[in-house]
């Protein structure tokens, strides 16, 4: 099966024939959504070797109960139901805060590059852009985890409210006010940088 073919096949069929036995349609599943899992893993996690764990217990949980898939959702949404609440109670129990890395390689080829004078002229615009990006990882992972989880699914993995109510098994009211609670903290976190 060449990519225009993996394509045309949705993941309802894919998900259908991996139930019937046909271990490539699975394996199909995987390499389209193990990179945005790992994202959303890492985003959880802060830990790049627990992301993997976990974006590999999700998948495992999923082919064991791919019989219990019954399409009412996407494949995505019903997946990252599990990846995300795995992810949470993996983070619980091991009750660290690492540094949460917003992953860069998600960007795709496609995008156009930022306009002329957004980019950093001098070693001191270097360093404050640093500063940024370590202080935002830092307010990430500072959130509670369902708040942290549900401002990675919007704004890293860029879920809708109703994918992300879905896949968090709540509804989009929750995850609207989780998603102002998590913004808020941030905004005010971030505070400094705005004022500079």
């Amino acid at each position: 099966m060449d990519d225009r073919e993996k394509l045309a096949v949705s993941d309802v069929e894919l998900v259908q024939s991996s139930v019937g036995g046909d271990q490539g349609a699975f394996r199909e599943l995987m390499e389209r959504y193990k990179g945005r899992a790992y994202a959303v893993a890492v985003g959880i996690l802060g830990d790049p070797d627990e992301a993997i764990d976990a974006v590999q217990d999700a998948f495992i949980k999923a082919y064991y109960n791919l019989k219990d898939f019954r399409g009412g959702s996407s494949f995505y949404t019903w997946f990252y139901r599990m990846l995300v609440n795995g992810s949470i109670d993996r983070w619980r129990k091991t009750g660290r805060k690492g540094e949460v890395a917003l992953d860069e390689t998600r960007i795709s080829e496609d995008d156009s590059p930022p306009e002329a004078g957004v980019y950093p002229r001098t070693p001191e615009d270097l360093a404050g852009n640093r500063q940024l990006a370590d202080a935002l990882n830092e307010a990430i992972a500072a959130l509670p985890e369902y708040h942290r989880a549900v401002i990675l699914l919007r704004e890293v993995d860029g879920l809708s409210y109703d994918e992300i109510a879905e896949s968090m098994g709540c509804s989009v009211g929750t995850v609207m006010s989780r998603l102002h609670y998590a913004r808020g903290r941030l905004k005010e976190t971030l505070k400094k940088f705005r004022e500079d």
